[in-house]
């Protein structure tokens, strides 16, 4: 490495230009439930600040109907129990997010509406072996904010796959937690730079509700 600074490393490379925010945007909040959001239990930390915040943006986008969609992990017994899933032999406390276990439902916290879409998933990426991107497309998409946890894990995983997939990403950086710090800072630096754009609560609550709900007052 050079002695050449990170900052200007970036700027070299074209990286860190302002993601556009279309009219149609979705709110996808990323794995929020028991099992993430409770230290509890072995995949947990204590999240109450995230949860908060993201009840605070799944309120506004309600009030202002953007769709938000709600996902988590959940494996059957065989595969909790099996060698099939690759990420299960990294990482084996992740067998511990059974199918109708309280470890993968939403945190009771959330202001979760019968009309919300709720997607399952097996890996990271809320969009890999799902339907997310079929759902977005159908709803409308321009642009997606992705919250939630872990953010060095799934958040980051999903907010990568929903630019590769065509959409343009937000990432809300305090509705995000993680197991430490230093890996949640990270992963927002990389998302930042090369992926999405890292914004604060009060930015999201505008674009998601209150900027809508006034422009129909």
């Amino acid at each position: 490495m050079t002695a050449e600074s990170t900052d200007a490393v970036y700027a070299r490379a074209g990286f860190g230009a302002a993601v556009p925010r279309g009219p149609r945007p979705v709110l996808v909040v990323v794995d929020l439930t028991r099992g993430f959001t409770e230290p509890g239990f072995p995949s947990g930390a204590e999240l109450g600040g995230v949860v908060a915040e993201n009840a605070a943006l799944a309120d506004a986008a309600h009030r202002a109907g953007v769709p938000v969609v709600w996902t988590s992990i959940a494996y059957t017994g065989a595969e909790a129990d099996g060698d099939a899933v690759a990420w299960l032999r990294k990482a084996p406390g992740m067998r511990a997010l059974r199918e109708g276990s309280p470890a993968v439902a939403l945190d009771p916290r959330l202001p979760v509406l019968a009309g919300d879409h709720t997607i399952v998933k097996k890996g990271a990426s809320a969009f890999h072996g799902t339907g997310l991107a079929a759902l977005l497309s159908g709803l409308g998409a321009s642009t997606v904010v992705v919250t939630g946890a872990t953010t060095s894990g799934c958040v980051r995983a999903t907010a990568v796959d929903s630019v590769t997939a065509g959409f343009d990403t937000l990432v809300v950086g305090t509705a995000c937690g993680d197991r430490a710090q230093a890996p949640h800072d990270a992963a927002l630096f990389d998302l930042q730079a090369k992926y999405a754009d890292v914004v604060t609560l009060d930015d999201a609550l505008g674009y998601l509700g209150t900027d809508r709900e006034a422009a129909r007052a």
